[in-house]
């Protein structure tokens, strides 16, 4: 049975890595793909040697032909703001980059941060890692193997996070490898896998690896990370259909954005529209201050104003928790929704 699942799930694989492959990397590329004029955006397009622009197409495809303030372009065009140096915004907001273990973060108590690949499929300019030393932190069996060590030896750990980059840049095989160790470790019970590459490339939900979620012993949590409705389209659903029939907790991680979500109409449509995928609202982000990313600030006043409303337009398990990472704090700080 698991041959015919390798011979059958390998051209889907392929499919995946062929369209990492092809992303787009030239914002002129980017713009003319889009029907969009790039003269007047020529300056801001230098910021790709701040951060290099990467894009797959299956996501430019949904993005809207000749509007050069589509929100899910805005999440990746290079624009001038970025050369920018605000006071308060930093090259290591969460203060992670001191880690003593390299490629694992053990910030919160009962669980740890593998940092599984240091690539990612999109480039999102707002990223608080955009900056992150990912050299020093390598994803390989070697690095790995020190971090399972590490997890082996602390017994009040219950629980494995994936991150990144994106942990969905490791092959199947590789997963498989990691997810195998981890399963080892008695006192683990969760994996939870932090991604964006299910919703640029839907195709990477692979069969094969939907069998490695449903077989572990492991309870398995992927975390999307979706800012705008327009991200969700057909192939997303079905790739989380067979994610749900795997077994696996769907939950969605927002980060709440200038130009692109700040307004009560659209945090509603994403909430409706992630129920309606089969994902669970989990956490809607404030930015996290990163040099670079200042133009996508939202106050926390108007943060809190929009929640207000979003309460009042969807029923409660549709409302994600308005909260903001602190650099050395051992949880996320949930937001006070109380205006005076």
């Amino acid at each position: 049975m698991s041959h015919i699942i390798t011979r059958n799930d390998a051209p889907v694989e392929q499919n995946w890595l062929k369209e990492l492959a092809n992303a787009i990397s030239n914002p002129h590329q980017l713009l003319s793909t889009l029907g969009i004029d790039s003269a007047p955006w020529e300056k801001g397009l230098e910021a790709k040697k701040l951060f290099a622009l990467r894009v797959p197409t299956s996501f430019v495809d949904r993005m809207e032909f000749g509007n050069p303030f589509d929100p899910l372009l805005r999440q990746v065009l290079p624009l001038d703001q970025e050369f920018e140096v605000h006071e308060g915004y930093s090259n290591d907001p969460l203060e992670e980059q001191d880690n003593d273990q390299p490629g694992l973060l053990h910030k919160y108590k009962n669980r740890v941060l593998l940092i599984v690949k240091g690539g990612c499929a999109v480039n999102c300019r707002y990223c608080f890692r955009r900056h992150f030393p990912y050299q020093d932190n390598k994803g390989s069996k070697t690095v790995w193997q020190e971090s399972i060590d590490y997890i082996a030896n602390h017994p009040e750990i219950n629980e494995v996070i994936f991150s990144g980059g994106d942990p969905l840049m490791a092959k199947d095989h590789e997963l498989q490898w990691l997810i195998e160790h981890i399963e080892a470790i008695p006192h683990i019970k969760r994996l939870r896998i932090h991604s964006r590459l299910p919703v640029v490339i839907p195709n990477r939900i692979t069969d094969t690896l939907c069998q490695l979620f449903k077989k572990t012993r492991l309870q398995i949590i992927l975390v999307t990370h979706i800012n705008h409705a327009n991200e969700i389209n057909q192939a997303l659903i079905s790739s989380m259909q067979k994610l749900k029939l795997a077994h696996v907790t769907l939950l969605n991680q927002s980060v709440l954005l200038k130009g692109v979500n700040d307004n009560a109409d659209r945090l509603t449509q994403l909430s409706e529209a992630l129920f309606d995928a089969g994902i669970l609202p989990y956490y809607l982000h404030v930015l996290d201050k990163v040099q670079g990313a200042a133009h996508f600030f939202v106050s926390d006043e108007k943060a809190k104003q929009l929640m207000g409303e979003l309460i009042e337009n969807v029923s409660g398990y549709l409302v994600p928790t308005l909260a903001r990472e602190i650099g050395g704090r051992k949880s996320k700080t949930p937001l006070d929704l109380y205006l005076e």
